[in-house]
């Protein structure tokens, strides 16, 4: 990995302090797509990094449940977690010292993995499940409307160890051994507070948040979320991504929703399906990603009547123009969790896309898609799970804390 600042080096048990001072200077003006500095993206700013940042290659998601109806030691817990992940996204320990420093007789506070390695733009994305506010006997009235479970979709194999949770924490970064560390730590800081209801591991993002990345692949070799929202879609982002005043609790407001959903790919079958018959499901060419019956990946596809594009493609169906306008942004990954034990890998999508409201833009559009696009029959949703992703921190905030002390 080039490019980046070593955690030991830019954070010695002297200088920790002052450094990580600099870096949360710096983030208070971050942008909604913070550029990174030597793999550093600002954790501060108006929005949770995560979500319009520059996709990263690699995903560490984990849903927990919380233990305890104690509001004031779930409080404690998130602002535990939000000073650890500060200093993890910008390169450092949990704590100065956190690995090796410490009282040798007592566990370490970091678990030492990461030491050495490059903050490797890694970003730590906090969101809230419908369980925490029973669970904490939270006012029904700061329980958003966008947090309803969502409806049993057709076709839908949901496992429930795969699906739902009070709490969720989406690390994503350039190497895959950051990731893993820094929810490793939050998990450990949970002990007793929350434990993990279910965890996901990717690799190879499937989607491009911002016009500078090229088009990814997913395991069916097809380039996916060509027609993403991007970073620099401002107006398209407040339309469609961000939670806006009178939609509903003010804490969510300039946050957003994320909805992940596991989905296992039949591999195989695939492998074995004609390359013409793959294009007409998803409705592009393989190799360019062009619409059928245009030339290049970004033209317009022709969605008339009796174009090339057959009514239940994949990109006819998913489209903007046959849902109503409805957009969201997708930031999903690739996953194999080795194989089936008959032979098949274990392999396909985990879907994660942030939006402005669940039950009126991915409802529709997965109800659309679970009715009538082909390559349905090549996959299947075995896990599902909604959260609430309040907006960014400003200086001293910790995560829910406009929701923890309405």
């Amino acid at each position: 990995m080039t490019g980046g600042i070593s955690r030991r080096r830019l954070f010695g048990y002297a200088g920790a302090g002052v450094a990580l001072a600099g870096v949360t200077a710096a983030a208070g003006c971050a942008a909604e797509a913070p550029a990174t500095t030597d793999g550093v993206v600002p954790f501060r700013g108006p929005r949770q990094a995560g979500i319009v940042t520059p996709a990263q290659d690699r995903l560490h998601f984990a849903a927990l449940d919380v233990t305890t109806t104690d509001r004031a030691r779930v409080r404690s817990l998130l602002q535990k977690w939000t000073a650890a992940a500060e200093r993890m996204t910008a390169g450092a320990e949990t704590a100065p010292g956190g690995a090796t420093g410490g009282n040798p007789v007592a566990p370490p506070a970091d678990t030492g993995e990461a030491l050495g390695l490059p903050a490797s733009s890694l970003t730590l994305t906090f969101g809230v499940g419908a369980g925490l506010f029973d669970r904490l006997g939270l006012d029904p009235a700061l329980r958003p409307a966008g947090l309803a479970e969502l409806p049993q979709f057709t076709g839908d194999q949901l496992d429930p160890a795969l699906s739902g949770g009070d709490l969720c924490i989406q690390a994503c970064a350039d190497d895959p051994q950051v990731a893993v560390h820094a929810v490793r730590n939050l998990v450990r800081m949970g002990f007793g507070t929350t434990t993990v209801r279910w965890s996901q591991l990717g690799f190879g993002r499937t989607s491009s948040t911002s016009t500078a990345q090229a088009t990814p692949r997913n395991l069916f070799g097809f380039k996916d979320g060509s027609n993403n929202l991007k970073a620099e879609d401002g107006t398209q982002l407040d339309q469609h991504v961000w939670v806006q005043p009178g939609d509903g609790p003010a804490w969510l407001e300039g946050g957003s929703y994320l909805v992940a959903r596991r989905i296992r790919m039949h591999i195989e079958i695939w492998d074995r399906t004609s390359l013409s018959e793959q294009e007409t499901i998803i409705g592009r060419t393989k190799g360019e990603g062009a619409p059928l019956g245009a030339a290049a990946e970004f033209d317009p596809a022709d969605l008339s009547p009796g174009s090339p594009v057959p009514a239940n493609a994949h990109i006819r169906l998913a489209s903007a123009d046959a849902l109503g306008g409805v957009r969201i942004l997708r930031r999903g990954y690739n996953f194999v969790d080795g194989s089936d034990g008959q032979g098949h890998l274990n392999a396909g999508l985990f879907f994660v896309a942030f939006m402005r409201n669940p039950q009126t833009q991915f409802v529709p559009m997965q109800r659309a898609l679970a009715n009538s696009d082909k390559l349905m029959e090549y996959v299947e949703h075995t896990g599902s799970a909604v959260f609430a992703c309040p907006k960014g921190l400003s200086d001293g905030d910790y995560w829910a804390q406009r929701l923890l002390e309405a």
